[in-house]
């Protein structure tokens, strides 16, 4: 008898885990599922106004009337450098594709949606972890779907008030030879938009991942720390390829990734410190 009840309480546990596991996949089912609905939605509302998403935010970064190389202009005239301003340039685009606009209008409305949904996306995903955490760290990480979400759109504001414009006066205007003339593809463009922007804000997320990986001793400050200078060098690379060449442009999009970094490192710090006094204590 008691082997038959030791076995039934093992199939017992055994059900249980079973049951929790397809608990927590139909859980995550539905948080997906919320989560691409108001991507979709989202998506229609831009679809349904490419006006403003295209002519108004997509295709303005490509004109010297665009206001941040309007107020660019005007620092050069502040500053005496000639070289901020970017004077008449309007980039031509051409589309080579006979259903090219239309799955462009497509990508650009899906990307919208993505944007805009990103805070929501991300509350979902902290509903689905959040049950897996014990309440310090469910506590201690009670504002990370807020930080996270505002930190992204920081980034996308500025990758697209300033590096995209940056980006586009420099590869749009780069000749090898007088000769050579540039007629960019419509889709050559958004792809480069999109990409920088995008790419921006998911590096702006850089803190909360800090913050992640010190809590599980992945990184330190230290660490950190000891490759300063490495990233320095890469930010002031990548600034340099991206900005016109002088130094005040270089400086515009460096001071603020550097800021971004040593962010980090406050906040890995913080959680070090933390993290040692509760192993000690």
């Amino acid at each position: 008898m008691a082997e038959e009840e030791i076995d039934a309480q093992q199939d017992g546990i055994q059900e249980e885990s079973e049951m929790t596991f397809w608990g927590h996949l139909e859980a995550l089912r539905w948080h997906i599922i919320r989560s691409v609905s108001a991507v979709f939605i989202f998506a229609i509302a831009a679809f349904l106004n490419k006006d403003i998403i295209f002519k108004t935010i997509i295709l303005a970064p490509k004109s010297s009337e665009f206001i941040t190389n309007k107020l660019l202009c005007r620092l050069s005239e502040f500053l005496s450098l000639p070289s901020l301003c970017i004077g008449n340039f309007d980039l031509k685009l051409i589309n080579i594709q006979m259903a090219g606009q239309f799955m462009i209008h497509m990508y650009i409305s899906a990307f919208a949606g993505l944007i805009v949904a990103i805070p929501y996306v991300l509350w979902e995903i902290w509903r689905f972890v959040k049950p897996a955490l014990h309440e310090n760290e469910a506590h201690h990480a009670s504002g990370a779907v807020f930080f996270s979400s505002l930190l992204f759109l920081v980034g996308v504001l500025f990758s697209y008030f300033l590096i995209v414009p940056m980006a586009v006066l420099f590869l749009g205007s780069y000749t090898v030879s007088e000769s050579v003339e540039n007629q960019v593809a419509l889709s050559s463009y958004i792809s480069t938009v999109v990409s920088l922007t995008f790419s921006v804000g998911v590096v702006f997320e850089l803190p909360i991942l800090v913050f992640f990986l010190t809590k599980v001793g992945m990184i330190t400050p230290m660490l950190m720390r000891r490759n300063r200078k490495f990233m320095i060098v890469v930010v002031l690379i990548v600034a340099a390829i991206i900005t016109p060449p002088d130094v005040f442009s270089q400086l515009l999009v460096t001071f603020p990734l550097l800021g971004l970094y040593e962010l980090s490192i406050l906040v890995s710090a913080r959680v070090y410190k933390r993290r040692s006094q509760e192993i000690s204590g």
